[in-house]
């Protein structure tokens, strides 16, 4: 391993690999963002795709911190970006909790006796416009190993009028696309689950029907650890603002607009009235001015890689930040 692949730490101690959690020490009150940015250098036989699994990153969360990298040949010495810094979500830190448009899972393991208190986060693929998957606080209700997949009526039907028949159940293996582990969620209404995956190529993609897809290697980890009964909370936070130290950061991810038909349509930034309101809910915890163009420029771009964006004095940060906005 190359100088480059060191891993660079501003908050803490990062663990990474293909099977093991992105680690950090959980930040103390009034902070709200871990990890650091890293950069380094492709292989010949690198992908992003195996890069950002090597990293614990999703492929959008790749493809969007380096524009104009091939995903499937970067080529050999191409600076490759890990987008691997965050801005905790706005929610209790406890239990899991999941940001759907981030496509990342949270968890906030109970400390043992002495020991500090982390936070491990995982990307994860959600569910398509037509499949959402729903928002709110639920439990893990069962937890199964090798599971057999019953495919709902639903989508027994999609794959019939595609021309590709489901079986009414199918058996653990390699074809099981739940993978080797399976965690219900006690949402009504459907069969919503936290599970593997025979195709870890899609996650960090809006591809499911509603569940929660991770790495193989990763669902594993959680399995081993999470007893039924934990919490695991579904939020919706396109932007999330959050404090460094006496900085404001802000890290915005792109969203389907309203009128998409499907998850394959173009994405588009999030509503400035995003930013505003990630704002609101930490304006408690810090004062100063924010950058107007900084916050356009940001949720524009929506990169989803935190940015600083307030300027380096006392005055109240409501006023600006409710006044901003993009464009005509």
């Amino acid at each position: 391993m190359t100088l480059l692949r060191a891993v660079w730490i501003s908050l803490g101690c990062l663990t990474a690999g293909a099977a093991q959690a992105l680690t950090y020490p959980l930040p103390p009150p009034g902070s709200d963002v871990v990890g650091a940015v890293q950069q380094i250098e492709a292989r010949e036989s690198d992908t992003l795709l195996a890069l950002g699994r090597e990293y614990g990153i999703g492929y959008e969360e790749m493809r969007r911190a380096n524009p104009g990298v091939d995903v499937w040949l970067p080529g050999e010495g191409t600076s490759i970006t890990i987008p691997s810094r965050f801005v905790l979500p706005n929610a209790p830190r406890e239990g899991v909790v999941i940001n759907i448009p981030e496509m990342r899972l949270y968890h906030y393991p109970e400390p043992k006796k002495n020991q500090r208190p982390v936070v491990e986060t995982y990307p994860i693929s959600v569910g398509r416009m037509d499949w959402s998957t729903p928002l709110g606080v639920s439990r893990i209700t069962e937890k199964t190993r090798n599971p057999y997949w019953f495919p709902p009526d639903s989508i027994l039907e999609e794959r019939a009028a595609q021309g590709r028949p489901l079986p009414e159940a199918v058996p653990p293996g390699p074809d099981n696309p739940l993978g080797r582990h399976k965690m219900r969620l006690s949402i009504p209404g459907g069969a919503y689950l936290i599970h593997g995956t025979n195709e870890p190529r899609g996650i960090g993609m809006r591809v499911t029907h509603g569940c929660i897809r991770m790495f193989p290697e990763d669902v594993e980890s959680l399995f081993e650890r999470l007893p039924e009964g934990t919490q695991v909370r579904i939020v919706n936070q396109p932007v999330k603002a959050g404090w460094l130290g006496g900085n404001l950061a802000i890290e915005a991810h792109p969203v389907l607009p309203a009128d998409a038909e499907n998850a394959y349509d173009p994405l588009s930034p999030p509503p400035l009235e995003a930013a505003v309101l990630a704002i609101a809910g930490v304006l408690d915890r810090g004062t100063g001015r924010v950058d107007n163009e900084r916050l356009v420029d940001v949720v524009d771009q929506a990169s989803g890689m935190p940015a600083l964006v307030s300027r380096d004095d006392t005055r109240p940060l409501a006023l600006e930040a409710m006044t901003a906005r993009s464009g005509p």
